[in-house]
């Protein structure tokens, strides 16, 4: 086997599809060449592990050839390397391991963002550089959330297969947000707030009847998507939610009136979940929960003509109530807030459950809501 040349490397011919590699006369160690012309330096370690050094000529083949002399006294001397494994494998293994202690909505985010975001395929993970990852990034400036939410995904799976030994280290290591977030201070006025309730009211959809609930209860839009008919106590007006739902991990009692009992009602009963997916309504076997959000709320957003989040509408509920005189940690209660006015030792000692308290100001807010929208 010939020895790799400067010359040599510059002269190889370009593969008509996919990649070609070229070996030198040091074992294991060689260059690939891909059809756009790349030359990336590599040294196999044994059982078909391929570890990547570097592009050519950013890397010079005196400086690979040098580094993969080192790899391989390593491996001879017993040094032990991760061994790594194609993306696809190891996304699996992640959100896997990611439902044995994450909450579903959480893991359904990380499959959703990891698959539409970072298409990787079956390249090793120890091959995947700081540039191929920011590369899947840049294309989201436009949605600088978004591109956020990427980034701080793309950083959890990354140091998960660190921890797992498949990487030395993580290609996200050391890099910060994409994009500078604002704190959101956004909260409906009356008639912005009637023109959404009404719009909930009158569908007859999920998204529309979710969008009503989290208007008359201030509740997080994983809770209610999440809601089951055996968290709700209709001879109680009660919705129980467990910690596998809470964002606190919190068992989390919630009163709700006469409104959210008139969409209890209309929300045909066809399997465990309130809001099943609709792929799973179709076959009958219910599966997972409602996760159409984005064509959703761009339908609804049609139909009700206000700029808003789903978000917007707990800050919402939270300022009228402070507007209706409802104590602050009543509010809490409702709010499922575990600092504050409730957190820290006086969680410890006050166990009053302000049961009552929460009834009443949701009787309240119901009332402003049925005013705002005659």
């Amino acid at each position: 086997m010939p020895k790799l040349t400067d010359i040599a490397i510059k002269q190889l011919p370009l593969p008509r599809r996919g990649q070609q590699s070229y070996y030198d006369d040091l074992s294991g160690f060689g260059v690939r060449i891909s059809q756009g012309g790349a030359r990336t330096f590599f040294v196999l370690l044994g059982s078909g592990k391929r570890h990547t050094i570097g592009k050519y000529p950013v890397i010079s083949l005196s400086e690979a050839r040098t580094e993969a002399k080192r790899l391989l006294a390593e491996r001879t001397l017993g040094k032990t390397r991760p061994t790594s494994l194609p993306y696809e494998d190891g996304l699996k293994l992640f959100l896997s391991s990611c439902q044995q202690r994450n909450k579903p909505r959480t893991v359904s985010d990380y499959r959703r963002i990891l698959n539409r975001h970072f298409r990787f395929g079956r390249k090793r993970l120890c091959d995947i550089t700081p540039q191929d990852v920011a590369t899947c990034i840049d294309r989201l400036r436009a949605t600088p959330s978004e591109a956020n939410h990427a980034h701080i995904t793309a950083k959890v799976f990354f140091n998960w297969a660190r921890r797992s030994h498949y990487l030395d280290r993580s290609p996200l290591e050391g890099t910060l947000p994409p994009a500078r977030t604002l704190a959101r201070e956004r909260v409906l006025n009356d008639k912005e707030l009637a023109a959404v309730f009404r719009a909930a009211l009158g569908g007859d959809d999920n998204f529309s009847n979710i969008v009503a609930l989290l208007v008359l209860t201030g509740a997080r839009r994983g809770e209610i998507a999440s809601l089951r008919w055996d968290y709700i106590a209709e001879e109680n007006a009660l919705i129980t939610l467990p910690t596998s739902v809470t964002k606190n991990a919190r068992v989390h009692a919630l009163p709700y009136g006469r409104f959210a009992a008139h969409i209890f009602e209309r929300v045909p009963r066809v399997s465990e979940y309130l809001f099943p997916a609709s792929r799973d309504t179709v076959r009958g076997k219910p599966t997972t929960i409602f996760n159409g959000w984005g064509k959703a709320k761009a339908d609804f957003d049609k139909r009700c003509s206000v700029d808003f989040r789903l978000h917007d509408l707990r800050r919402t509920f939270a300022t009228n109530l402070a507007a209706l005189g409802t104590p602050i940690q009543v509010t809490e209660k409702l709010l499922n807030h575990v600092s504050g006015s409730l957190g820290g030792i006086v969680a410890i000692y006050n166990r009053h459950s302000y049961l009552n308290e929460m009834r009443e100001a949701i009787r309240l807010w119901e009332a402003k809501l049925k005013a705002v929208i005659q």
